[in-house]
């Protein structure tokens, strides 16, 4: 799997996401605004879950088509990742 630029940025936006939320504890914020960071972190790692996913999949599809082969066995999979995410 190839990971692109714009999946690595995506990580690296959640890393600023999650040094924001330490800077508010740090700077002793409210519990409600920590936590509603704390969401959003966990909905931008979900997201970026997905796309990396999509994109394993969408590759393997292609590969399984240029082979000649059955794609299921890939969709499976990509299926039981997003599952065992959750």
């Amino acid at each position: 799997m190839e990971y692109t630029p714009e999946m690595k940025n995506r990580l690296k936006r959640l890393e600023g996401q999650v040094r924001g939320v330490i800077r508010m504890m740090e700077e002793e914020k409210h519990c409600k605004d920590v936590v509603t960071q704390l969401s959003a972190v966990r909905s931008a790692v979900d997201r970026a879950m997905g796309y990396i996913v999509a994109k394993n999949l969408e590759t393997c599809i292609r590969e399984a088509a240029d082979e000649g082969k059955n794609a299921e066995i890939a969709i499976q999979e990509a299926v039981n990742m997003i599952v065992k995410s959750r």
